[in-house]
């Protein structure tokens, strides 16, 4: 239970770190900065997978504690109120941090699309210069 407890802590801080790298990645690529968005990239990467270390250790240590197919409220029921109360608490600002990230994810994303959209029509011109009557 320490463990899973733990790895919910770590996962808060990370989450906040990939929220900060998510911001600097957007304005890398507002900026065209190719090298700095390497950097971004790869820290991204680097914290994605510790991230995702955790989660499977937190589905491991779930499944050790209440068998197959575990969900966090039965986790959460194994505690004490006072605990159990301050755990539900902390996932959920955890699960509010994951939905903000893949927010700004999206949001590079559709950003890095329409700047690639748009250097594709500088370089190689456009299918249809004018619409069809």
């Amino acid at each position: 239970m320490q463990l899973l407890l733990e790895g919910i802590s770590a996962d808060m801080a990370a989450y906040a770190e990939l929220q900060d790298l998510l911001e600097q990645q957007f304005d890398a690529a507002l900026r065209h900065q190719r090298a700095r968005l390497e950097q971004v990239a790869e820290a991204v990467s680097v914290l994605v997978d510790a991230m995702e270390t955790r989660r499977a250790q937190r589905v491991a240590c779930a499944v050790h504690l209440l068998g197959p197919a575990p969900a966090m409220a039965q986790v959460f029921a194994l505690l004490k109120p006072e605990p159990r109360e301050r755990l539900q608490q902390q996932w959920q600002a955890l699960e509010l941090r994951v939905l903000e990230c893949k927010r700004l994810s999206k949001r590079n994303s559709d950003l890095l699309v329409e700047q690639y959209t748009i250097m594709q029509r500088v370089l190689h011109g456009e299918d249809q210069i004018y619409e069809p009557a």
